[in-house]
């Protein structure tokens, strides 16, 4: 499949080897699905009530960057972090979504919009870090970047990040007690931050780090009649897990309406998936993170003093159970919002369990499909900008929230040392190289010129 970005100057070639996401997410899944019936799936009514909303908490999304669509336009709704995709090194406008991913997401979250399709925490504020392109291509090492940033700017100028919402995921082979992306996750995790994880769209195997035993992953349920909440079942597409790793809870993610990106990838290819000239429906466990993600900022604006572990062991304890699937497919249930606020915190909280090291392979992290240029892959212990992978000097500083010095991160510069809420405080940032192509890209090779053709594969953003 051939993608181009908006603007037409970059031909992206998408490899179909990746089998861990969102291959049908944006495809017509039965009838579409508004935020409305989603809040009253998952009892948002009260804390509306209440007027819990999400305001005052920041949710941090690392995706495909956001489009300021209606309902995205205020000032107030998306603060701008580092673009570290590739779109930005090609030199396109810093974190607007050419494919499609984020903004979807997004307006799931925080769309500002009146009516059926305002967003689960419509008053919550989006943190917009883009690491996919145009056509989805990420490297583990640009989520991980994006990861470590989060957490050090969660609480920088103004900010209050306490949710992370990752519907990504890789086929990593190692176990997560050593993977650097289960890493950077707890890193996040210890410091403060809800971070929930797409459990992968494959009906098997959860992704990595949905695998992490200390985040919230989140399986897709499948409404059916939302006006019938006895017919609601875990969506067949919906990773599972194994018996030492299953999903925590479900939450609705099959043929949910929310914003369209205007000629973005997944709008171009997938026509019969609009609703009306601004909506899109999509389905997987991406938009089944979404919803909880804003869930979980309703919650916290309520119960403020909550802590990670304490938000994920309310939402199970008080999850809801779906009697016509599966317990091995749901893990506790339907989250449940209503419960989650007025109950009493379990007599424990803590989750007792094994720490990544965050010391194993960068490579195995990656899994099975790399990005590649001028068909020479992205293999080996370096990262997306050719520097050496260095786990025993980076993972002490992940924890510990140093990881990035100004805009360096493993190094070499990726982005801008300053921050301004809503600026383009990172625009015109290039990467010094990346050896792995036999090419030196900095000053104008990164212009359109270069990267026409046949030159992106490997889209890896279909994960979860």
């Amino acid at each position: 499949t051939v993608g181009t970005t908006l603007d037409g100057t970059l031909g992206l070639v998408v490899g179909d080897g990746f089998q861990l996401g969102l291959f049908n997410e944006f495809e017509p899944q039965g009838t579409p699905v508004p935020l409305s019936q989603v809040k009253a799936a998952i009892g948002t009514g009260g804390l509306e009530r209440a007027g819990n909303d999400g305001t005052g908490i920041d949710v941090a999304l690392i995706d495909t960057g956001v489009v300021p669509v209606a309902g995205l336009d205020r000032g107030d709704v998306v603060a701008h972090g580092p673009d570290l995709s590739f779109d930005q090194q090609a030199g396109l406008a810093p974190g607007l979504d050419g494919y499609g991913h984020g903004t979807h997401l997004a307006g799931i979250i925080a769309n500002r919009e009146a009516g059926s399709n305002g967003g689960i925490a419509p008053a919550s504020r989006l943190l917009n870090l883009k690491v996919g392109a145009s056509n989805g291509a990420v490297d583990v090492s640009q989520v991980i970047a994006a990861i470590d940033w989060v957490v050090q700017h969660r609480s920088a100028d103004g900010l209050n990040v306490r949710v992370l919402n990752l519907s990504y995921g890789t086929d990593g082979v190692q176990p997560y007690e050593l993977d650097p992306l289960t890493h950077a996750i707890e890193s996040a995790w210890r410091n403060g931050i809800v971070v929930v994880v797409a459990a992968g769209n494959t009906g098997g195997s959860l992704t990595n780090p949905a695998t992490d035993p200390f985040v919230i992953t989140v399986g897709a349920a499948d409404l059916k009649d939302p006006k019938k909440p006895g017919d609601d079942v875990v969506a067949d597409y919906s990773a599972i897990g194994s018996a030492t790793r299953r999903v925590d809870v479900v939450a609705p993610g099959t043929s949910i309406v929310s914003l369209r990106d205007p000629g973005s990838t997944v709008d171009r290819e997938n026509p019969s998936a609009r609703v009306g000239d601004r909506h899109f429906r999509g389905s997987g466990t991406s938009q089944a993170a979404a919803v909880t993600s804003g869930a979980i900022a309703d919650l916290l604006e309520a119960r403020p003093t909550l802590a990670p572990d304490q938000v994920k062991a309310l939402l199970k304890a008080t999850a809801r159970p779906l009697p016509r699937s599966t317990a091995s497919s749901q893990g506790a249930g339907m989250i449940d919002l209503a419960a989650a606020w007025k109950a009493n915190l379990p007599s424990r909280t803590t989750q007792d369990l094994a720490a990544s090291t965050g010391k194993g392979s960068l490579e195995r992290a990656r899994g099975s499909v790399h990005v590649s240029l001028d068909g020479r892959e992205l293999r080996g212990e370096i990262d997306v900008q050719s520097a050496p992978w260095t786990p025993d000097v980076w993972a002490p500083l992940s924890s510990a929230g140093t990881a990035w010095s100004g805009g360096t991160w493993n190094g070499n510069v990726w982005a801008g040392a300053g921050y301004q809420d809503g600026s383009a405080a990172f625009t015109g940032r290039t990467w010094k190289s990346a050896t792995w192509t036999g090419r030196t890209w900095k000053g104008d090779t990164w212009t359109g010129r270069t990267w026409k053709g046949d030159s992106w594969t490997g889209r890896t953003w279909k994960s979860a």
